[in-house]
């Protein structure tokens, strides 16, 4: 500039990312305790195709990074189906980060699938205990259907107490592990374990779909909550 050399720091703007419409599934990656256990690859298909429609962007994570094992999947499903024909999401399911390379300030919600393995590596797991804590916290949205609530039993907020302490909430009942058959080979019966801890525990009949709200945590009963869970979610996000 006028025949002198100037040092300029020129800045462009950026997009920042949208938090307002990303949402981190979190799975387990267990898969055998003398019992084939993992997901249901409902409780993901279904929320993934509610909120994908919803205009939300998915991230998936779970303890390992590693595909999570499938159990107890009905090939009748249409949303699995879907899912499973969906190249693009079915590649990031099956190639999850792993809880460590996640940074919750990058998301408005989390989402907490179930299947028994989640009664393994979810509750008290330093790591997806500090990511349920920064969400919640950042006034997101955590919600958990099945026996993803197994992952909230440990979570102790900022101030020392247990996040589930007096909340409202529901989960895989102590009726529906016994009909399962899994009653004796879960390391705790989740409704319990959950009542023991302080939480207000309600529940519909067995395998019927209940969800509840209870301010920034949805809960719901068993996998035939999880469309009702989603749908949730949408509108607890819409509406901030």
């Amino acid at each position: 500039m006028n025949d002198k050399w100037l040092i300029v720091n020129k800045i462009f703007s950026s997009r920042e990312i949208n938090t307002a419409k990303r949402i981190l599934f979190v799975s387990t990656s267990h898969e055998d305790t003398g019992k084939k256990t993992g997901l249901h690859l409902g409780e993901i298909a279904e929320a993934h195709k509610i909120l994908s429609n919803n205009g939300f962007e998915i991230d998936f994570a779970n303890p390992k990074g590693l595909k999570s094992r499938v159990y107890e999947t009905d090939v009748n499903n249409p949303s699995i189906l879907e899912f499973i024909q969906n190249q693009s999401a079915f590649h990031q399911f099956s190639n999850p980060l792993k809880l460590s390379e996640i940074i919750p300030q990058k998301y408005s919600a989390m989402y907490i699938s179930g299947g028994h393995g989640a009664m393994w590596d979810l509750p008290a797991h330093p790591q997806l205990d500090s990511i349920i804590r920064s969400i919640y916290e950042q006034n997101g949205i955590v919600a958990a259907v099945s026996h993803g609530p197994a992952a909230l039993v440990n979570v102790h907020l900022s101030n020392g107490e247990l996040l589930i302490k007096g909340k409202k909430l529901t989960a895989f009942t102590n009726k529906e592990e016994k009909e399962s058959g899994y009653h004796t080979i879960v390391p705790f019966l989740l409704e319990s374990k959950l009542k023991k801890e302080g939480s207000i525990f309600s529940s519909s009949g067995s395998w019927q779909k209940y969800i509840i709200r209870d301010g920034q945590l949805i809960t719901g009963q068993n996998p035939a909550s999880t469309i009702a869970l989603a749908e949730e979610i949408v509108k607890a996000i819409n509406l901030k």
